[in-house]
C-alpha cells in the first residue's frame, strides 16, 4: 500500500512513520487491488489525533481518531478502518450473491412468459415440460424457486411440486 504521512504540529519521526505503515501493512489483506493511503498525524494542545484516507480498489474509507498518545490514536483508526473495510467487502459480496441469484431466477428455466396482476389476483402465465418426478426435484434444487409445474412424463398430466416449511417436498397430481 502506498503510503503518505504528514506530520503537522509534531517533529517528524521515522518511528511513527514506520508504525503508521506496518499497520497499514496488514490491511493489504483486505484489499484485492493495490490502495493509497493518507496519514495526517497532529496535535492540538493534549490530543495525538490520527487521520487517515484510504482510497483504491472501488473505495473510498476515512477513519479519525484522538487520544492523549500519538500510537493509541494509531492502533484505533487502525481498527475502526478495518470493520470499515471488512463491512464494505461483505456488502459487496452480498451484491454478487444477490446478482446471481437473480440471474438464474430471470434466465433459468422458469418459462413466465407474462405477469398481469388485476385487483388481488397476480396471474402468472408459465410454460410446463414434460420430466419424471426426481427430475423435478433437481429442477427446483437448481432455480430454488418454492413450485414448480410441469407435466409429469409417466402420467402425462399436469403436476405441482413444492418446497413444503419443514424444508422437504410435495407433490400434487390430479386424480381421474
Amino acid at each position: 500500500m502506498q503510503t503518505s504521512v504528514t506530520f503537522k504540529n509534531l517533529d517528524p519521526s521515522d518511528n511513527l512513520k514506520s508504525y503508521i505503515c506496518d499497520k497499514l501493512d496488514k490491511l493489504d489483506k483486505y484489499l484485492d487491488n493495490p490502495a493509497e493511503a493518507t496519514v495526517v498525524l497532529l496535535i492540538e494542545k493534549f490530543r495525538h489525533i490520527a487521520e487517515v484516507n484510504i482510497t483504491g480498489d472501488r473505495l473510498s474509507i476515512y477513519g479519525k481518531e484522538e487520544t492523549n498518545d500519538m500510537y493509541s490514536a494509531i492502533d484505533m483508526v487502525i481498527d475502526k478502518l478495518e470493520k470499515q473495510i471488512k463491512k464494505n467487502k461483505q456488502k459487496i459480496r452480498k451484491r454478487r450473491i444477490n446478482q446471481k441469484e437473480k440471474s438464474i431466477s430471470k434466465g433459468g428455466e422458469s418459462g413466465f412468459s407474462e405477469e398481469s396482476n388485476t385487483g388481488q389476483i397476480k396471474i402468472r402465465n408459465i410454460e410446463y415440460k414434460p420430466m419424471d418426478v426426481e427430475e423435478a426435484v433437481m429442477q427446483m434444487d437448481l432455480v430454488k424457486d418454492n413450485f414448480l409445474v410441469f407435466t409429469n412424463s409417466r402420467s402425462d398430466k399436469i403436476n405441482v411440486l413444492y418446497r413444503r416449511k419443514d424444508g422437504n417436498y410435495g407433490l400434487i397430481q390430479p386424480i381421474s
